[in-house]
């Protein structure tokens, strides 16, 4: 059903483009006079789901299309649990689950193991859940029980893979202002959660320095217990085989004997600031404007989307066509609204110009943002607004990996199974009285935080002119 859907998409899609570029002599073609017919229903498959004994969350969706078993593991808990004085050590740990081997396989055994067989297992830890990516044949799914259970039970994290990834960790950390783009990115990060919040922080040579292979273990201890862990398994799979031999591999798995730490909560005030990074020799800005987001369960989230595709998201928004088409300032610019679950996404607005325009850019920028609050979307902004959405809509369910892996995070947040269907028709139903009503509640321009990387002194005016606080330098020094 999603497959005929999708080949119907890009079918008219390859239409489109045959008449766009071959019309000649008979004129332009108006692609808004089209009529497409309506795709077929998405039917979204039954996943079957199965708590163990010791906690452990198991969930199968059979699939013989090819003869592949493919799984995907959720743990809670990240690097937002890492000490201060050890940040990256849920990073690492993450790293060296696939590759610093394991009790029964040493890691280039279990490398020469997946290579003969043409499999893949690979692993990370990032903020708030790790995460164990697995595929094989079908043909092998006892062994892929095995190595998944090695990776997740029984890493050794061997000594030799250990100081090589702290090799390229300091490396990593010698070159981090090498861009200003780079730099921008994370500096934002902490000017909208704060310098120490586990959602900016970053690791330095120190935190480096204070890790060990001990710390590692027993981080794992404590983080990959089977309460903690989400399995999904998919393709060429018969269930009952897979139940018992997900028994066999972790019903023996013993819990872990305190309970992670929920998500940190993020202190945030709305107010002014403006901050800036001086690099004397570059010719153009790097700008950061936004404040704190919202969440994916805010009840008004889907006007937020259209809100946010109208304001900044793609050549028909209008961030891109007053900034960019109109007034000829800016190579890059866009405007993102972003929501989590876990925590507070964030609202900001980029542009990339040249230092000659500076201020002159972000004055329209905040123009905008303050417009859209005020000056309803025309029809033609709203359908685009809405249509950017849904005519992706179908590519969240165009493999059977998507469509399990989502149920195993909505599961975890305890939201229901229809959860993005519900959003969708919002999105559909979306007014231009709700896309201004999103934007007064959730657009704060009287309290934008602002973030300049650039020459200071090329500046068109100086960047006390916005009065948005006065300005503030951030020193990127990297600590010895």
């Amino acid at each position: 059903m999603i497959d005929r859907s999708y080949q119907k998409l890009s079918s008219l899609l390859t239409i489109i483009t045959f008449l766009v570029l071959f019309s000649g002599s008979a004129g332009a073609v108006d692609l808004n006079s089209l009529v497409y017919p309506a795709l077929n229903q998405i039917a979204i498959p039954e996943v079957e789901e199965i708590k163990l004994d010791n906690g452990m969350r198991l969930y199968l969706l059979e699939d013989k299309t090819l003869p592949l078993i493919q799984a995907s593991v959720r743990i809670h808990g990240g690097s937002y649990l890492d000490p201060v004085e050890k940040i990256g050590l849920a990073e690492f740990c993450g790293e060296l689950l696939r590759t610093g081997g394991t009790e029964k396989y040493s890691s280039d055994e279990l490398d020469e193991l997946l290579e003969s067989i043409g499999g893949s297992a690979e692993t990370s830890i990032d903020v708030i859940a790790g995460s164990l990516k697995l595929s094989m044949l079908s043909s092998y799914t006892e062994l892929a029980m095995d190595v998944m259970a090695e990776i997740l039970q029984r890493p050794v994290f061997e000594q030799a893979k250990f100081e090589q990834l702290m090799v390229a960790a300091r490396s990593s950390v010698s070159r981090r202002n090498d861009q200003p783009s780079s730099i921008g990115d994370r500096e934002f990060e902490k000017v909208i959660y704060g310098k120490d919040s586990p959602y900016a922080r970053h690791t330095e040579y120190a935190t480096l320095n204070a890790i060990s292979r001990d710390d590692l273990k027993a981080f794992h201890q404590r983080v990959f217990r089977p309460e903690n862990v989400q399995m999904a398994i998919w393709g060429d799979i018969d269930s009952k085989q897979i139940v018992e031999l997900v028994k066999k591999h972790f019903g023996a798995w013993e819990k872990g004997k305190e309970p992670i730490p929920d998500f940190p909560k993020v202190d945030y005030q709305f107010d002014t600031r403006t901050n800036f990074v001086d690099l004397p020799d570059v010719s153009q800005s790097n700008v950061y404007i936004g404040h704190l987001g919202g969440r994916l369960t805010d009840e008004d989230h889907p006007h937020r989307i259209v809100m946010n595709n109208i304001l900044g998201v793609g050549f028909g928004s209008r961030l891109f066509k007053q900034v960019r088409s109109k007034a000829g300032l800016a190579y890059s610019v866009y405007g993102v609204f972003t929501a989590n679950l876990s925590y507070p996404g964030t609202f900001y607005n980029y542009v990339s110009t040249k230092s000659e325009s500076t201020v002159k850019a972000i004055r329209m920028i905040i123009d905008e943002i303050k417009r859209i609050q005020n000056e309803e979307p025309t029809e033609e902004e709203l359908k685009l607004g809405r249509d950017r959405y849904l005519n992706t809509f179908v590519f969240n369910f165009d493999s059977k990996g998507k469509i399990i892996e989502r149920l195993v995070y909505y599961d975890f947040f305890g939201l229901p199974k229809d959860f993005l269907n519900k959003q969708m028709e919002m999105v559909k139903s979306t007014t231009a009285a709700d896309v201004t009503a999103a934007a007064k509640k959730y657009l704060k321009p009287e309290s934008l935080r602002i973030l300049v990387v650039g020459a200071a002194e090329k500046l068109d005016e100086p960047l006390a002119a916005l009065k948005n606080g006065e300005p503030q330098k951030i020193d990127i020094t990297i600590p010895e």
